[in-house]
C-alpha cells in the first residue's frame, strides 16, 4: 500500500493583499504595491492526499481518478518512506479509477485481487490507507451491503462497509480475511468529512477487468443501445410484474444492437451474458465491460413470458444511447397538454411528430408530484397510444380518484415511464 500526494499548480492573481481586505480592482491596492513590491505568488501548489496499492513488481498502482485528476506532479511514498515521481498511464473517470506508474530501483511486492462477488454481507474487511496524511493506516469493520447505487456515476455498484474511510484513503485497499483486495475504497457519507462508518469501495471484480484498458490508456466500452430504470412498486403493479428485480427498458436506441436483436421498450432485462440482474444498476457495468462485436445472450420478461435474444454488442458512442433513466413514480393531473404539430415539433427540436406535448405542469399537482415536466411528449397510457388531445381527455376521465396511471413520455433524446397517482 503506498501514499500519494499530488501536486497541482493554481495560477492566481499576483499582488499584495490590503490590509483588510477589499476588491481585487481596489485603487488602494497600486498604491500599497507601489511601496511593498509584489510579494504574493503568481503561482501556488495546491496538495492532496491519496492512497493506492502495488498491482504488480513492475511499478503499476492502482488508485482513484480522482485522487491524481487534473494535477502536475505525482509523487509515491513507500513503506519504506523512499518517494519515487509517478506518471498516469490510463484514467477512467466513469469508473473513478486509476492506473499510475513508478519506475522503482528494486522488484516490488503486490497485493493479490481476491474474488468481490464472492463476497457476504457480515464478512469482515480491512482498510488500509493514508488518512490525513497518516500512511499506513489499517481500519477495521465488516461488509455492510453490497450493489449499493448512491448517484456517484453510470456503473455504482459499490461494496459498502462499516471501516472507518477517511480523507486520504481514497484510492487504498479493501482487504478481505487472507490479505486480498476485494475493493478500492472511493467514497464516504458524512456530514463532518470525517468517518460515521457509512463508506463505499469499487469491487476488485470491477477493476480487475479494466486494468488491460487502463495499461493501454484508453478505455473502450460495450454497448446495448438501450435506456433502462428501476423498476418501483407502482410501475410493478401497472406493467403486470411478478417482481421488481431486473432492469426495465424505457428505451431502445434507433439501429442499436437491442432494436437489431428484437428488444422492445417495457421489456424487462433479467439476465445478461449469463449472469442474473438483481439490480438495475448492475447492468450498465456487464454491458460496457463486454467486448464489442461479442454476442451475448439477453435473457428478458416480455408480458410475463421469458425470451432471449442474441444480441452483437457494438461500440458505446462518445455520447452513449445506454444511459439509466432516471425512474418516477407516486403521485388530479395538474397539467395541460398541446397536440404534436410538426411546427411545434420543428420548434421544440422533436423530430419525432408523435403524442402530445406538456405545456403546463402545476407545482404541487399529482402530475408534478410524478415526475411529469413541462415539455415532456405523452407517449402512452397505460401502455396504449394516445392518439389526440380528446383522446388523452377521454381515458383520463375514465379512472377513478385514487388510480395510478402509467405514463410513457419522450424526455430529450430518450423515454421513461412514469406514475401518476390522482387525488382521492
Amino acid at each position: 500500500v503506498v501514499n500519494i500526494s499530488a501536486v497541482k499548480i493554481v495560477k492566481g492573481r499576483g499582488g499584495l493583499p490590503l490590509p483588510f481586505g477589499g476588491p481585487s480592482d481596489d485603487p488602494m491596492r497600486d498604491f500599497f504595491e507601489r511601496f511593498f513590491g509584489d510579494r504574493v505568488p503568481k503561482e501556488f501548489k495546491q496538495r492532496g492526499l491519496g492512497s493506492g496499492f502495488i498491482i504488480d513488481k513492475e511499478g503499476y498502482i492502482l488508485t482513484n481518478n480522482h485522487v491524481v485528476e487534473k494535477t502536475d506532479e505525482i509523487k509515491v511514498k513507500l513503506h519504506d518512506e523512499t518517494e519515487y515521481d509517478a506518471q498516469i498511464v490510463g484514467r477512467d473517470p466513469k469508473t473513478d479509477l486509476a492506473l499510475i506508474r513508478i519506475r522503482a530501483d528494486r522488484p516490488l511486492k503486490p497485493l493479490r485481487f481476491g474474488d468481490s462477488d464472492s463476497l457476504r454481507v457480515g464478512d469482515w474487511v480491512v482498510a488500509i490507507g493514508n488518512p490525513f496524511g497518516l500512511g499506513n493506516t489499517a481500519t477495521a469493520g465488516i461488509v455492510s451491503a453490497k450493489y449499493r447505487h448512491i448517484g456517484a456515476g453510470p456503473y455504482d455498484n459499490f461494496i459498502q462497509t462499516d471501516a472507518p474511510i477517511n480523507p486520504g484513503n481514497s484510492g487504498g485497499p479493501l482487504l478481505n480475511t487472507d490479505g486480498e483486495v476485494i475493493g478500492i475504497n472511493t467514497a464516504i457519507f458524512s456530514r463532518s468529512g470525517g468517518s460515521i462508518g457509512i463508506g463505499f469501495a469499487i469491487p476488485s471484480n470491477m477493476a480487475r477487468d479494466l486494468l488491460p484498458q487502463l495499461k493501454k490508456g484508453k478505455v473502450v466500452r460495450g454497448w446495448l443501445g438501450v435506456m433502462i430504470q428501476k423498476i418501483t412498486p407502482e410501475l410493478k403493479e401497472k406493467l403486470g410484474l411478478r417482481t421488481e428485480r431486473g432492469a426495465l427498458v424505457a428505451d431502445v436506441t434507433r439501429g442499436g444492437p437491442a432494436e437489431k436483436a428484437g428488444i422492445r421498450r417495457g421489456d424487462v432485462i433479467t439476465a445478461f451474458d449469463g449472469k442474473r440482474i438483481r439490480e438495475m444498476n448492475e447492468l450498465p457495468y456487464l454491458v460496457a465491460s463486454t467486448p464489442a462485436n461479442k454476442k451475448v445472450t439477453v435473457t428478458v420478461l416480455r408480458k410475463g413470458k421469458k425470451k432471449e435474444f442474441r444480441v452483437k454488442i457494438g461500440v458505446m458512442p462518445e455520447e452513449p444511447g445506454t444511459t439509466v433513466a432516471g425512474g418516477g413514480s407516486a403521485p388530479d393531473l395538474g397539467l395541460t397538454v398541446e397536440e404534436l404539430t410538426p411546427e411545434l415539433a420543428s420548434r421544440l427540436r422533436i423530430e419525432d411528430a408523435r403524442g402530445l406535448v406538456i405545456t403546463r405542469v402545476r407545482p404541487g399537482s399529482p402530475a408534478a408530484e410524478g415526475g411529469l415536466r413541462q415539455g415532456d411528449v405523452i407517449l402512452e397510457l397505460d401502455q396504449a397510444p394516445v392518439r389526440d388531445v380528446r383522446d388523452f381527455e377521454r381515458r383520463i376521465r375514465q379512472y377513478k380518484g385514487g388510480s395510478t396511471i402509467l405514463f410513457l413520455v419522450r424526455r430529450g433524446e430518450g423515454t421513461i415511464y412514469l406514475t401518476v397517482k390522482l387525488n382521492d
